[in-house]
């Protein structure tokens, strides 16, 4: 039996400093706060797309209008995390992270003011190049502060305050209600963590000692992340997993809500009443899972590593997908399997944050790790389309459907053969 020392030495939070503390406060409230300004208009968008269009809340258009700025926002955020993945390799990861905290913060504001589709587009566009943005950068310097022993879990508890900007966003728009132009006037507060950056956060050691040798490397170069014999095939491989995660997302973690309201339809249950119901099935229940296997994926990567910790979530979830669409009989019984529905497809996400800055040296760090994660966006993107698709076609299931999506989880496990493991490993340099 472990002596009350030992046990102590072997807490992952144990030798962690303060600063350490500090800056993984200071970085998962940045992407809490990304997370907060990509909801915020998915909260508000039939409201503020009837007011922009001047159509009644049923019209078709809203619909579509709504699925292409989510397109936007898609390749904004590729766009963002590109460039400032980029931008923090070569002048620092500090600079970067105000200037992408400032954008999504400005423009998102600044929506207060918009009075046509071509504003909104545009101004929904230089969010997500904020929101992509800081997501690599924090992730990276999350990675570089924190020990080898306290790494995954750190980054874990990253990713998943995620959560708090999702249910952030619904609390600003159940607070302005249809005024939705006073939720994007929340969204400039995020502007004053930057006070916060600036006067807590300085570049992380192994930044600054690359930053004093560069005379044989290219920080932040595309052309050696992507042409380099041990960076490229990481680079891509890193993007294919997130692209699965990410399109997994869309086309079956979101489903939680449809497969609700449509049980409840079943069971005779007025429209109305349904859709809130599944709202609250998935905001509330579903979500709640999902941050819950959000912070699990950080322990369980270092009890049995990041592939095997890959593996046993995708599995899980090919498995989950099935069992969450036909097994509940009634809108209890699924309730019941949402949060453990939630846990399992939503998990690896935390894992992205973890183990993609273990893949690339400092000065590719930020750079490759918003080439896997933004790019996979991209790569991601027909699924909103194909799963609207195939959700729609005459006689077709929902539960088939979305059962038909969660085959993608199997194409994750094909992935992560051919990734390295990084577990007790020191970053590379």
């Amino acid at each position: 039996m472990p002596s009350a020392t030992e046990e102590k030495v072997s807490r992952w939070y144990s030798g962690v400093t303060r600063y350490q503390w500090l800056v993984l406060a200071i970085a998962s409230a940045g992407w809490a706060f990304d997370t907060f300004e990509g909801q915020l208009f998915n909260i508000t968008r039939n409201q503020l797309l009837a007011d922009i269009l001047n159509v009644g809340p049923a019209d078709p258009a809203i619909r579509r209008y709504g699925d292409a700025f989510l397109g936007i926002f898609l390749v904004g955020g590729t766009t963002g995390g590109l460039l400032f993945g980029s931008l923090a390799d070569r002048f620092g990861r500090r600079p970067t992270m105000i200037v992408t905290i400032l954008m999504y913060s400005i423009f998102s504001g600044l929506t207060f003011f918009a009075q046509s589709l071509w504003q909104v587009a545009v101004l929904r566009f230089l969010v997500a190049m904020g929101v992509g943005g800081e997501w690599a950068v924090a992730a990276s310097l999350v990675a570089e502060v924190f020990p080898k022993s306290a790494r995954a879990h750190a980054s874990g508890i990253f990713h998943a305050t995620s959560i708090f900007g999702t249910w952030m966003a619904a609390l600003a728009g159940l607070a302005v209600g249809a005024q939705w132009r006073y939720a994007f006037l929340i969204g400039v507060l995020p502007a004053l963590l930057v006070l916060w950056v600036r006067a807590s956060v300085n570049e992380s050691e192994s930044w600054r000692d690359r930053a004093t040798n560069r005379q044989s490397v290219k920080p932040g170069s595309f052309r050696e992340l992507l042409l380099h014999p041990q960076w490229g095939p990481r680079a891509f491989l890193g993007l294919l997993l997130a692209a699965v995660g990410l399109a997994t997302f869309w086309g079956v973690t979101v489903a939680g809500q449809d497969l609700a309201k449509q049980i409840m339809l079943n069971g005779g249950v007025a429209e109305n009443l349904a859709a809130e119901k599944a709202k609250f099935a998935y905001g509330i229940v579903e979500t709640a899972g999902g941050g819950l296997g959000l912070l699990a994926f950080g322990p369980i990567c270092v009890r049995l590593g990041r592939k095997r910790a890959f593996a046993l979530m995708h599995l899980a979830a090919l498995a989950m997908v099935p069992i969450t669409c036909y097994l509940p009989q009634n809108y209890f019984q699924l309730l019941i399997l949402l949060p453990v529905f939630g846990f399992f497809t939503l998990s690896m996400h935390a894992g992205y944050a973890i183990y993609f800055p273990e893949l690339f040296p400092t000065h590719l760090r930020a750079t490759g790790t918003g080439f896997c994660f933004n790019g996979g966006r991209i790569l991601a993107a027909p699924m909103l389309w194909f799963s609207g698709w195939l959700k729609s076609l005459p006689g077709m299931d929902l539960r088939l459907a979305v059962t038909l999506l969660g085959l993608l989880f199997s194409v994750g496990l094909v992935v992560i053969l051919f990734l390295p493991e990084t577990k007790n490993q020191p970053l590379p340099e």
